[in-house]
């Protein structure tokens, strides 16, 4: 697939490399394709670059892993986005961006897309770059009203090694998601066990 990622902090270049490596078309999407966060590793890792407005021509697929404050003016950027599927990658535990209550809200009332999930959230970039524990691989979570959409991003997460995807619901669910990323970075950072630990649901 053809896929832009919006934002190349630790996050979008892990989701990007990874991506890459499935075998898919990825680029970043950025303001200034000759000076960005990322552009010396990216170069690196020939990963395509391009204008920020044409993620919306370039795509079947467009991450979003920027900062909450920045999804007003992506949102104004990327035009006609009806037919693409938007994945928010982002979390809004910190700064919110008002008066929505989390990004993915506002994704969906400041876009025309109908086919937006929540995923990629609520672990480490270390995890999105390599989701193969010892003894299985991590689990991943998403949210959203499109069925479409979902089915395309849990084989997207599943490409780059992820084992199952789990739904958490619709877009009741958002906060949920994001209080979910929370617990993780509480037991990582706040609580000392380090980055190199991720859920996995089992089952009897």
């Amino acid at each position: 697939m053809k896929i832009s990622i919006i934002g190349s902090g630790n996050v979008g270049m892990a989701l990007a490399s990874a991506l890459k490596k499935a075998k898919h078309e990825v680029a970043f999407a950025v303001r200034n394709p000759l000076s960005f966060k990322g552009k010396e590793e990216a170069n690196k890792q020939n990963i395509a670059v391009i204008p920020l407005p044409e993620a919306s021509q370039f795509s079947e697929v467009i991450i979003i892993a920027a900062v909450p404050q920045a999804v007003k003016e992506i949102a104004q950027v990327l035009g006609n986005v009806e037919n693409i599927v938007i994945v928010d990658a982002m979390n809004s535990v910190r700064v919110k961006p008002e008066p929505f209550q989390n990004t993915t809200e506002a994704l969906m009332q400041l876009t025309n897309s109908k086919k937006i999930v929540k995923c990629f959230n609520s672990t480490g970039a270390e995890n999105m770059a390599d989701p193969l524990y010892p003894l299985a691989a991590a689990d991943m979570f998403m949210a959203g009203d499109n069925q479409e959409a979902k089915d395309v991003v849990r084989k997207l997460a599943q490409d780059i090694g992820f084992g199952e995807v789990y739904n958490f619901g619709g877009s009741a669910q958002f906060n949920l998601m994001e209080q979910f990323a929370l617990s993780w970075i509480n037991l990582a950072i706040m609580q000392g066990y380090g980055r190199g630990i991720a859920f996995k649901v089992m089952k009897r």
